[in-house]
């Protein structure tokens, strides 16, 4: 059977509907849910506040649910407890009870276990929301303090300069303003080669940190000019951007000059390597310190996309052995004093 191209193109839209058709069917479900245990909640706390209902109560209801329902339906006295408290937490912020219906209940009680400041709580409903993070992403982020993180520092980039409004959206949304490296089991002192190849061997983790939507390209990756010959630290390719994302690692403060190297290589990107469908490459230039003003006027008048976000790595020692065990400079200037 010969099929046009009129079909193909049938077929393909017909597959997508039922595909978004399937998503709303999931997340109607997901809705009810929520709501539900939020008013089985509500209903245990209005209970213990009028009668003074204790955890034998609870004990009981659990029983007598799964009794109906079965052992998996959800009813166990350690999810009606999360239920109670899941009420208890939103009860007075309408908004955020409005939402939290839009995630699944491991989410949610991922959230309100781990995160009891307001303002807090909605960052990461909210975050989960527009991004689709797994339950794993999301206790990854909450773990490593992404919140904190975001609220120390402002994120530095020129997307809104140099990115169609949609595009350049999605971009903010992607960078971060600090990288947590800590998995990487490096001090700060260690050179950028050093971190570059602690990170390709723990390229998994580093993906979690950096977010959905990353594939890993490949690290020195090579670019050729004529007879000369470029290497990137690092090449991503976002999907949700459409787009290459080159990050490249520097130790030690921001420097003007390292925009200017990223925006070479950001031309060569996009001229050389770039397919015809996808959107500009990205810069990334990560470095463990940065000044706010320096970073303004170095991406001045730089016409390709790139921002510039620092890095935290562990602490040269442990704080239990400072003091004990020398400083990594003082016994590198120890050993050169022996020649070693």
């Amino acid at each position: 059977m010969n099929l046009d191209k009129t079909y193909i193109d049938f077929i393909k839209q017909l597959k997508q509907k039922i595909l978004i058709a399937k998503n709303r069917a999931t997340l109607s479900v997901n809705r009810a849910m929520i709501e539900l245990y939020f008013d089985i909640g509500r209903d245990i706390v209005a209970k213990q506040e009028s009668l003074g209902w204790g955890k034998s109560v609870v004990e009981q209801m659990a029983k007598d649910l799964q009794s109906e329902f079965g052992k998996r339906s959800g009813y166990s006295s350690a999810n009606l407890w999360r239920m109670r408290i899941f009420y208890l937490t939103y009860r007075d912020s309408p908004n955020l009870a409005q939402l939290v219906r839009e995630i699944p209940w491991s989410h949610n009680i991922t959230i309100f276990q781990k995160c009891k400041e307001r303002d807090e709580q909605e960052y990461y409903i909210k975050t989960t929301i527009e991004q689709g993070w797994t339950r794993d992403l999301l206790y990854h982020h909450i773990k490593t303090k992404l919140f904190q993180r975001d609220r120390i520092e402002p994120k530095q980039h020129n997307f809104a300069e140099t990115l169609p409004t949609n595009l350049s959206v999605l971009a903010d949304d992607m960078i971060k303003s600090r990288y947590n490296l800590e998995f990487l089991d490096i001090s700060k002192e260690a050179k950028e080669l050093a971190v570059e190849n602690a990170i390709v061997e723990q390229i998994k983790e580093f993906l979690l940190e950096l977010g959905y939507g990353f594939s890993f390209i490949d690290n020195q990756y090579k670019l050729t000019l004529e007879e000369n010959e470029y290497f990137i630290d690092l090449l991503f390719f976002h999907r949700k951007l459409n787009a290459l994302v080159a990050i490249e690692l520097k130790v030690g403060k921001f420097k003007p000059e390292y925009a200017g190297k990223m925006n070479f290589y950001l031309n060569i990107l996009n001229d050389k390597i770039k397919m015809p469908h996808e959107n500009p490459a990205i810069g990334i230039i990560l470095c463990t310190d940065k000044t706010g003003v320096e970073v303004e006027y170095a991406l001045q008048n730089i016409h390709q996309p790139m921002g510039v976000s620092t890095y935290s790595v562990k602490e040269s020692l442990p704080q239990e052995l400072k003091g004990i065990l020398p400083e990594p400079k003082e016994l590198a200037k120890k050993l050169e004093m022996k020649g070693l």
